[in-house]
């Protein structure tokens, strides 16, 4: 059976709760959610998912987009945050009825530790189970952790291990969306150069080479490949730069929706396009991995905040 009842939220508070720093309680839609906060930082994450809502360190403008129309609801994803996309990224590379960006977004994961490190950070680790839904979509064995560690900077990383006989290829991708000023006025360092799969207009699937900064005048959706380069989004409006740096990653994917697109998602609201951005560390495309029985994959995203200059 698919995992859908709600854990008993006394029982994680008994079991995993840091006093006067994590707690469990009822988030949007009455799911599970653990609130964090500590001298270095505040961030929310809801157990659907694995899915980190939100991140701000003290003295800063919270670093995560969400969207006001998304869902809150069991079996379905949460539009923005850090959404967890395995073991597929886009579409099923063969069955377009299974769920596009895989099924972990949509499951409820399970919390294995909570602890607090020595320089005052907040370590959450959650599993996903292995369940009669994900092995229908997923029969190859595995095992899956997910740990958030809550610091001055976010770290958020996707242990996947082949506890099967044969080898496994998988795609993922830690989905970040990021709150901005305005999309007009933002631009992304670190990709000068790099060659990308441009997935929008006519030719989808064309490639092309990156010339200079990023930068959004219409809809965007691109996977860099064959860089394992730290982004940087110089934000001027808000004074700021987000450092989007990363770990067990050949390719980035940058991500607009524009206005078109914003009003066909329903969960998306059709005026919320100006205000976020997705650069989303991932193995997508030629970047996919391929591990042998018993072998383990690391995806590892480290978000942090700087003023611009």
């Amino acid at each position: 059976m698919e995992k859908t009842t709600l854990p008993d939220l006394a029982l994680l508070n008994q079991r995993f709760g840091i006093p006067d720093v994590l707690a469990f309680v009822s988030g949007p839609g009455g799911l599970p959610v653990a609130e964090i906060e500590n001298g270095l930082a505040t961030a929310s994450v809801c157990l659907l998912g694995g899915h980190v809502l939100g991140f701000q360190p003290h003295g800063q403008l919270p670093v995560l987009w969400m969207s006001q129309r998304s869902d809150f609801e069991l079996g379905q994803p949460i539009r923005g945050g850090i959404p967890v996309c395995w073991p597929w990224f886009g579409a099923h590379p063969t069955d377009p009825d299974k769920p596009s960006h895989g099924f972990a977004r949509r499951c409820l994961w399970d919390v294995r530790e909570t602890t607090v490190t020595d320089d005052g950070a907040t370590c959450l680790r959650l599993a996903l189970p292995v369940d009669d839904t994900t092995q229908a979509l997923w029969p190859q064995p595995f095992s899956l952790d997910l740990t958030i560690t809550v610091g001055k900077a976010l770290t958020v990383s996707l242990k996947m291990r082949n506890e099967g006989a044969i080898p496994v290829t998988h795609t993922c991708a830690l989905h970040s969306y990021f709150a901005v000023s305005g999309i007009e006025q933002v631009a992304i360092r670190g990709l000068d150069g790099a060659t990308f799969i441009d997935t929008v207009g006519p030719q989808p699937s064309k490639r092309g080479k990156q010339d200079g900064a990023v930068t959004f005048a219409e809809e965007t959706d691109r996977v860099y490949l064959d860089t394992a380069s730290e982004c940087f989004i110089d934000d001027p409006g808000l004074g700021r730069t987000i450092r989007v740096a990363k770990r067990g990653s050949r390719s980035t994917v940058v991500w607009n929706p524009w206005i078109a697109k914003s009003v066909r998602m329903e969960d998306f609201g059709d005026d919320e396009y100006p205000g976020m951005l997705c650069v989303e560390t991932t193995n997508a495309a030629d970047d996919a991995v391929t591990l042998a029985p018993g072998g383990e994959h690391e995806l590892t995203t480290i978000l942090s905040v700087q003023p611009i200059g």
